[in-house]
């Protein structure tokens, strides 16, 4: 058994999103981000597990759940101007528009159903000269 957290691998993590009405969730991350259902658990279901690419997200039913006025998730994309155009065609609430930051990213906010703000990245190419 090892005692050293250098010794100690971190693979992939899952955020857990609350959400009141599983049904709704999942229409919205289903059919405007396009994720896909690998797991659900309950009856009604209480959990489930949807995934896109590499990226996973947990949904748990709450039905008493207020959104937090923080980020809950950042996603990240290959294309944020492409997701955000998705978005507004869709009508989801955005929360803060596409700009490009300072710090190498391609960025916009916006909110799921249930006002879980979800923070989407994308990496820039390095444009600075050695």
């Amino acid at each position: 058994m090892s005692s050293s957290l250098s010794e100690v691998a971190f693979g992939r993590t899952a955020p857990g999103i609350c959400v009141r009405d599983m049904h709704v969730a999942h229409e919205f991350y289903t059919r405007i981000l396009g994720f896909e259902t690998v797991f659900e658990n309950g009856d009604p279901v209480g959990f489930m597990v949807l995934r896109k690419d590499r990226a996973e997200i947990h949904l748990s039913r709450k039905p008493d759940h207020k959104a937090s006025s923080v980020n809950v998730m950042h996603m990240f994309v290959s294309d944020a101007a492409a997701l955000y155009a998705i978005c507004q065609t869709q009508g989801v609430r955005i929360i803060k528009r596409l700009t490009d930051k300072d710090y190498g990213q391609r960025a916009f906010v916006f909110a799921d159903p249930d006002g879980n703000r979800i923070d989407i990245g994308e990496r820039l190419a390095d444009t600075r000269q050695p």
